[in-house]
């Protein structure tokens, strides 16, 4: 049965049901419990945004408060992995990915490889993502691109609770690293989620409108920036099919190049940075494997290439709106069309 669920409240969701269902999956991070020992603990706050509340009095030594070190748990998470367990490390920001990469990406990413197939490295890596919560540059970026390079690594960016509780439950279960990514932004956003537990395989995108003038392919909160566009753009005649790839890698190439094929036009909106991007991935492949369906120039919505700035009103100009869809899809859309 379905009922209406946050996007926070649907990571906890995941989380609960899939330590219930194996004992091999454990938690580590910076505060997730948070008041372990003190009085009151099963109240323990949950991490930085209350997300994991309540897992510890569910599951207990589970449930792992670390020290202040992301190359100490994220590397004790990776080797658990390969030694039987399923850890779900949870990185806070994916910001402070610098500090523990190198086990990421030249340990965790390469086992199986390394070691002929041989190997398996179930860890899941949770953080959060995203500017728009006044949390400055060191906390807000949109680092999605730098993981979808390293190969041996499956990168995940929802757009809402119902994906994200079925992404992040197959995610736990597959035998491979995977970096979830949850935007900060959406953690109240709201969505019919069933109680029962379910998955979604990676590099099945959704369509979530359809369109016939125009392809426009976002991820995490650009997908609500493109369906508000989408909306503007109907108002005008221009019918818009909207295209959230909810995996980064693997990415569903098949339903993106469809479309195109019958728009005739993209547009790629993304909030990482320009240089990169996903956008301009998704740009090149499809001028390189659809260029004949292609109508007007493949167009990119992006984040300008400067850090996240803290001012309020700076920060909001800074993360592509809904209005910068609709003048991307206005440029490649006839001018007859778009009037």
């Amino acid at each position: 049965m379905a009922r209406l669920l946050s996007y926070k409240m649907a990571v906890n969701e995941a989380l609960d049901l899939e330590m219930r269902r194996d004992p091999t999956v454990i938690l580590l991070g910076e505060d997730i419990v948070g008041g372990a020992g003190a009085p009151g603990e099963d109240d323990a706050w949950g991490g930085v945004l209350g997300v994991t509340k309540g897992l510890y009095a569910k599951h207990g030594k589970r449930v792992m408060d670390t020290p202040l070190s992301e190359s100490a748990y994220i590397g004790a998470a990776i080797g658990a992995a390969t030694c039987g367990m399923r850890p779900v490390a949870e990185l806070m920001f994916l910001d402070f990915m610098g500090v523990c990469f190198d086990q990421i990406l030249n340990q965790a990413a390469k086992f199986r490889y390394m070691f002929g197939g041989r190997a398996k490295t179930p860890v899941v890596i949770r953080a959060m993502v995203g500017a728009g919560f006044r949390a400055a540059a060191q906390h807000s970026q949109m680092l999605t691109p730098m993981f979808t390079h390293v190969p041996g690594l499956k990168v995940v960016c929802p757009s809402n609770a119902y994906d994200l509780k079925g992404l992040l439950i197959q995610s736990i279960r597959d035998d491979d690293p995977v970096i979830f990514c949850e935007h900060k932004a959406l953690y109240s956003h709201e969505t019919d989620v069933p109680e029962e537990s379910y998955t979604i395989p990676f590099g099945e995108a959704n369509v979530s409108r359809d369109g016939r003038d125009v392809t426009i392919v976002a991820y995490g909160l650009m997908v609500h920036r493109a369906l508000d566009a989408a909306k503007d753009l109907a108002r005008r005649g221009i019918e818009a099919e909207v295209i959230d790839l909810r995996t980064l890698s693997p990415i569903d190439w098949d339903t993106v190049i469809d479309s195109v094929e019958r728009t005739g036009r993209l547009v790629a909106v993304d909030e990482a940075n320009p240089r990169c991007s996903i956008a301009a991935d998704i740009c090149a492949f499809v001028a390189q494997n659809a260029f004949g369906a292609l109508k007007a120039a493949p167009r990119m919505v992006t984040a300008p290439h400067t850090p996240v700035p803290f001012s309020p009103s700076l920060e909001d100009l800074y993360i592509p709106s809904s209005d910068q869809v609709v003048a991307a899809v206005l440029k490649a859309v006839p001018t007859a069309k778009a009037a």
